[in-house]
């Protein structure tokens, strides 16, 4: 039976003054620990003695953890009572970060990683939880801003985890990020607002209603496959990053990976922007600005191949371009489904994010085969063609 529960920003509380700022430091940190892997994997393949590309499938696992999170967890967030829901996951990401850091083999690692991707799904909970908080006519400016705070996480990130695994070591990073999101838990367990559930299905029902929802609701479904193309194509381009990097071409050390992960870190600044661009002109415009852009950042990327100080700033230019496309994208694909079903945000937000990083986690396992067998200008040929795909059916539509 279908729920008749009127728009969120009517029943819960108004978002407290300086909550949003918490807010989206949280989604940072929690989305932190699926991408900072990206930039050790050589270091991490050296001390366990396997090939790079064999030590690249802790970054592959946790992404595929984080679509089983959100397809299992983020449901709840209709369902439950919002602060202990995120406190608990924080706590159990903690604690699989430690067993990351502490893992004595790859498998240990692979899975270990695999399971701090399915509990760190909290942004995924978070900014469905603020668009029920706020009035509809801020919803994309706020979604915006949450999701600068995420773009940070994922971009930060490998900086962080380069300069600290060059210095002291891979394990090093998934230590520090096991304190920093257990210290994050407890911040939390004072900050975030008291809500109440919109639904009150059971656990069954919540897990079968995306699939559902993909299958009724035709904007859904064309959201998906816009995020999922070019996540794809972010995925590859990033996670082949580093073995260009430490690879021949310029035999650099995991700190250059971090260094242009904190270039692209830019991009940041641009989703509040898009989101009030959202507000304004509809989330169908910044689409397309956004596939353009997405499929010039490949051909950005591609004199990347050549190697040299001048190949380092295409990169660099090229993978900002890249980011700011993909995360700009995702403001309006949030902002369209979310305007649905107030009701089940959380639960379109399901439907959405796991498709998302199934495309991801697709392009992440591409991406390094492409590169063993086509090198750099075949990891921008892929970017280019989860580009077309993007753009061919959003011209589609729109005709």
């Amino acid at each position: 039976m279908p729920e008749h529960t009127t728009d969120r920003t009517t029943e819960q509380p108004a978002l407290p003054r300086g909550a949003l700022l918490v807010l989206s430091l949280a989604c940072g940190v929690a989305v932190a620990n699926i991408y900072f892997p990206q930039a050790i994997s050589t270091l991490t393949a050296a001390d366990l003695g396997v090939p790079p590309a064999s030590a690249a499938l802790a970054v592959t696992a946790a992404q595929l953890g984080y679509a089983a999170g959100i397809f299992l967890l983020v449901p709840l967030g209709d369902r439950l009572p919002h602060r202990p829901l995120i406190v608990t996951l924080l706590t159990l990401t903690a604690a699989g970060l430690l067993a990351a850091g502490t893992a004595p083999s790859l498998p240990v690692l692979v899975g270990a990683s695999a399971a701090v991707g399915v509990t760190t799904v909290v942004p995924q909970i978070i900014i469905p939880m603020t668009a029920g908080l706020v009035p509809a006519e801020r919803r994309g400016a706020v979604t915006g801003t949450l999701l600068s705070g995420l773009i940070g996480g994922i971009l930060l990130a490998r900086t962080f985890s380069g300069t600290l695994g060059e210095r002291l070591g891979w394990r090093a990073p998934y230590l520090v990020a096991a304190a920093v999101t257990l210290a994050l838990a407890a911040t939390l367990t004072r900050t975030l607002p008291t809500t109440t559930p919109t639904s009150r299905e059971r656990y069954p029902t919540l897990l079968a209603a995306p699939l559902r929802l993909l299958r009724e609701e035709p904007d859904l479904r064309r959201s998906c496959l816009y995020q999922a193309t070019v996540f794809a194509g972010f995925s590859a381009a990033w996670t082949s990053l580093t073995l260009l990097v430490t690879g021949p071409t310029y035999d650099r050390g995991a700190q250059t990976v971090g260094v242009i992960g904190l270039v692209g870190a830019a991009s940041m600044f641009c989703t509040p922007f898009a989101g009030r661009l959202v507000d304004r002109r509809g989330p169908d415009t910044v689409n397309l600005v956004c596939m353009l852009g997405f499929l010039a950042s490949a051909a950005v990327l591609l004199p990347g191949a050549h190697g040299g100080t001048i190949g380092l700033i295409t990169v660099s230019a090229g993978l900002l371009l890249l980011d700011v496309a993909v995360q700009s994208g995702q403001v309006a694909n949030q902002a369209r489904i979310f305007a649905l079903r107030p009701e089940a945000r959380a639960r379109l937000n399901t439907a959405y994010m796991t498709c998302a990083f199934l495309g991801g986690s697709a392009g992440s396992w591409l991406g390094v085969r492409t590169y063993d067998h086509f090198g750099w200008p075949g990891v921008t040929g892929l970017v280019a063609l989860t580009g077309v795909l993007a753009l061919t059916r959003h011209l589609l539509h729109r005709s």
